[in-house]
């Protein structure tokens, strides 16, 4: 069991977690005290809930356009005819709601007892709505998943011109639509049950008016609430903020009041043009001294062909981390393993990016982006979230050092049970009230609808098979 001692994460060895609706009493051997319940975990590895701030709330595209050519990746993003005369939600609001349920099913599958959640904008007119989250909100509490919800909005869209050139073409009344939702949704969120929790999630930096950031900042600091932008996420964003705003990433969310304790950053790979993106040392500190934190996505950035440089540097700069999946499987395990690996790999060295690190990163490196002192560890007084994977897998094979045996022998799908704010969500593959089975038939047949719409949005109106081609050809 990974408890913590006030300081760090520690192991104890036949031991129990003793909780009582949504807190817990009591973690380490020794509890003599009565108990209604008692349930025996065998040879498993019980760890504080993982939390996950990237957490992908769709059906994933990245399957779809991380490995194509470039030629053919233009056709993944709009067009400019698709943005001026075409646009249009592919999915209906039940559809969409059916879509967030199996995403969510999935995070607690993967043991994430915390979710901040992400969605594609491809297959919507334009952005998140303030409808699509209150039917979000409560397809959560129904779960039982805790989560930081917030629509995103942008002024702003990645589109292909007729000449194949990549540009971004605008509409601010949208994005001020779509800020207001947002504040409308914040509001409404404030009600609920202390399961949802609202946050400010506008889109791309790239992607935002310097007058919609600032607002989101006021709006943010006036709410006392956390601010998610993806930004610093390649050089194509670089050029395009310098290009827009004069400045980069760095300077223009200190510009607009952004860059702060409130802020989480998916990505921050690309700092500025004149280091090629790569980070200085005073930036890296500028960012640390902020307060802001960054929201580590190995495995998207993997797929996408870059990574952060390097994750021991980031933490050596006093950088606060947190973990995201950002793709399907939302398996935190996986990208705690891919980390290390491309961390030793940057170091050059076998001891960079640690166990003990990416195991802080997925747990109390998440709980302290959020602000949360009672997430993300298993001690007396914190919230009774819960992961546990089972050890007697033969799978998993042999177990030497626990974290060490999670990283590099086990994966997220050796998780047996999820427990979320003292409720068992999640046991042996099974959410109760929730027919698994039928969920992913249903999300399969609008994944594939997602899939065939890509053509009518494509400059080039090509067909699925050429947008999407097979690995190998197809016997007749």
């Amino acid at each position: 069991m990974l408890g913590h001692d006030g300081r760090d994460h520690a192991i104890h060895r036949d031991a129990s977690v003793v909780y009582e609706d949504d807190r817990i009493l009591h973690v380490g051997p020794g509890w003599s005290g009565e108990v209604d319940e008692t349930i025996e975990l065998g040879n498993s590895l019980i760890v504080p809930g993982l939390i996950d701030l990237d957490a992908v709330a769709d059906l994933d595209h990245i399957i779809l356009d991380s490995w194509g050519d470039p030629e053919v990746r233009k056709g993944h993003q709009w067009s400019a005819d698709y943005f001026t005369n075409h646009r249009r939600d592919v999915f209906t609001r039940e559809e969409r709601r059916l879509i967030r349920r199996f995403a969510m099913a999935q995070l607690l599958l993967h043991g994430v007892t915390t979710a901040m959640p992400i969605a594609s904008e491809v297959h919507s007119s334009w952005a998140e709505t303030y409808d699509d989250f209150v039917d979000m909100s409560e397809e959560a509490l129904e779960l039982g998943l805790r989560i930081y919800l917030g629509p995103s909005y942008r002024a702003g869209v990645h589109v292909t011109r007729e000449d194949g050139t990549p540009d971004v073409m605008w509409s601010v009344p949208n994005g001020e639509q779509g800020l207001e939702g947002a504040r409308r949704f914040a509001e409404y969120a404030v009600g609920l049950p202390e399961l949802v929790q609202p946050v400010f999630a506008p889109c791309r930096i790239e992607t935002m008016t310097a007058d919609l950031l600032a607002k989101t900042a006021d709006l943010a600091t006036e709410m006392d609430l956390r601010v998610r932008l993806h930004c610093m996420q390649s050089m194509r964003e670089l050029e395009l903020v310098n290009a827009t705003h004069g400045s980069t990433p760095l300077d223009l969310l200190e510009k607009v009041g952004l860059l702060n304790e409130r802020l989480l950053v998916p990505h921050g790979k690309y700092f500025s043009l004149a280091s090629g993106g790569r980070p200085t040392d005073p930036e890296l500190r500028r960012f640390a001294d902020s307060g802001a934190a960054l929201v580590h996505t190995p495995i998207t950035e993997a797929r996408l062909g870059y990574t952060i440089d390097s994750l021991d540097r980031y933490l050596d700069a006093g950088v606060t981390i947190a973990l995201g999946s950002d793709c399907f499987p939302p398996d935190l395990v996986r990208g705690m393993e891919l980390s290390s690996n491309l961390a030793k790999i940057m170091e050059g060295r076998l001891d960079a990016g640690s166990a003990a690190d990416l195991m802080r990163v997925a747990t109390t490196g998440g709980a302290k982006a959020l602000g949360r002192s009672d997430l993300g560890r298993l001690a007396p007084g914190a919230q009774a979230d819960v992961t546990v994977f089972d050890f007697d897998a033969v799978t998993v094979g042999m177990v030497e050092d626990p974290i060490r045996t999670l990283l590099m022998h086990a994966s997220a799908r050796d998780v047996s049970m999820t427990v979320v704010a003292g409720r068992t969500v999640m046991r042996h593959g099974q959410i109760p009230g929730l027919d698994l089975v039928g969920l992913r038939r249903e999300a399969q047949s609008l994944f594939d609808r997602m899939k065939s719409c890509y053509p009518e949005r494509d400059v080039q109106h090509r067909d699925v098979a050429t947008l999407f081609p097979p690995t190998f050809e197809s016997l007749p």
